[in-house]
């Protein structure tokens, strides 16, 4: 007797997802989340932190690692970085290829700090959101600041949370570097974005909002599809929405961005824009927090477009964004390792994204250390 033949169920079966904006494949293999796990257990991180810490270079008052003194700041403050990345110039030019494979470009930047609050022991997630705002409103201006300076050619912001990403200090901070050539990632994506702007796929949306002049907009389709879908949102805050993106790497990885109309960069914000961006933010961290009560750690950076007054193709097919990029994946103490298969063939998840926003959407929004208060 015949039998019917299986149903692809992609909670259960592997497969592989396509990321658009970077085309690139990421493999799913949700079988594996049955595994047990004998591997790397990291140290719990530390919930309880000064208000103030006198060793710590960025609370107020105290002298920064290169010795500088900082101000008694009562908010958001930005430092030049005392160990930039990046270095003002003018740098000599390089030395002639030794080989046209080997070639070597001069870049040329600048690196700052932005300092979130002068409370050490808080996060974003710890913070009003006229505190994020403040934030927000900082980024803008930095943005704005180093990507109208001579020779700058892309201005990136993000933020390094928790010691397992790689975070020198805990007090609440991020960075901006900005630098004389448009990086690999970001450079991809918009090229991505152009293309898509230029030659969409038939039948796209109907009701999705276009791009600057009219273009179709890949991030605004996208968005505007999966807000209507829902299985792979997280939440909704006025215009935006926080997503698990379909091609999600990182197992609760989440991207933010605006949903009612295309919006190239920070600066572009009304005032109502940018209060509901930081209440997501604000949002979305707590839940992050609530994963697994634990000061949850990822990288987060904002997608935008390359500097304030870049009007070309990139500059109008820029959709801002922001990606949340966290390694937990079990518990406070388990971590996803791109390592193996990922470092030498593609990116691998197990927890399939609609079940990473499942859990997520299902969190609560009151920080679980004020439930312990």
């Amino acid at each position: 007797m015949a039998t019917d033949p299986p149903v692809f169920d992609p909670s259960e079966h592997p497969h592989r997802r396509y990321n658009p904006l970077l085309r690139e494949y990421v493999l799913v293999s949700p079988h594996r989340m049955k595994r047990p796990w004998l591997g790397q257990v990291e140290p719990p991180a530390a919930d309880t932190l000064p208000q103030y810490d006198p060793k710590c270079y960025l609370c107020p008052g105290n002298s920064r690692s290169e010795g500088a003194v900082l101000p008694q700041y009562t908010e958001t403050y930005t430092f030049a970085n005392d160990y930039p990345a990046l270095l003002a110039g003018p740098l000599p030019p390089a030395p002639p290829a030794p080989h046209p494979l080997l070639i070597t470009e001069p870049v040329l930047g600048g690196c700052d700090v932005v300092i979130f609050h002068p409370r050490h022991d808080y996060t974003l997630a710890r913070l009003t959101v006229g505190e994020i705002e403040k934030v927000v409103v900082e980024w803008t201006r930095v943005f704005v600041q180093r990507g109208m300076q001579e020779g700058v050619k892309y201005v990136q912001v993000f933020e390094n949370k928790g010691a397992i990403m790689g975070c020198s200090n805990p007090h609440p901070h991020g960075q901006v570097w900005s630098m004389s050539s448009i990086p690999q990632i970001p450079s991809v994506e918009l090229r991505n974005l152009v293309k898509y702007s230029l030659s969409p796929p038939p039948d796209p949306p109907s009701g999705a909002p276009r791009g600057d002049k009219g273009k179709p907009c890949m991030l605004c389709e996208y968005a505007h599809f999966e807000k209507g879908a829902g299985e792979r949102v997280v939440l909704e805050e006025g215009p935006w929405v926080a997503l698990v993106p379909w091609w999600a790497v990182w197992p609760f990885e989440v991207m933010l961005l605006p949903t009612h109309r295309h919006i190239s960069s920070l600066l572009d914000l009304t005032p109502d824009e940018r209060t509901s961006l930081s209440t997501a933010i604000s949002r979305l961290t707590k839940r992050y927090d609530n994963l697994f009560s634990c000061s949850f750690a990822y990288s987060m950076g904002v997608h935008q477009r390359p500097t304030p007054m870049q009007l070309d193709d990139e500059g109008e097919a820029a959709h801002l964004h922001l990606h949340f990029d966290p390694p937990l994946l079990r518990s406070a103490t388990v971590k996803k390792f791109l390592v193996g298969f990922e470092l030498m063939a593609e990116a691998q998840r197990d927890l399939t994204p609609e079940q990473a926003a499942k859990r997520m959407r299902e969190l609560s929004e009151v920080h679980y250390l004020d439930l312990m208060d």
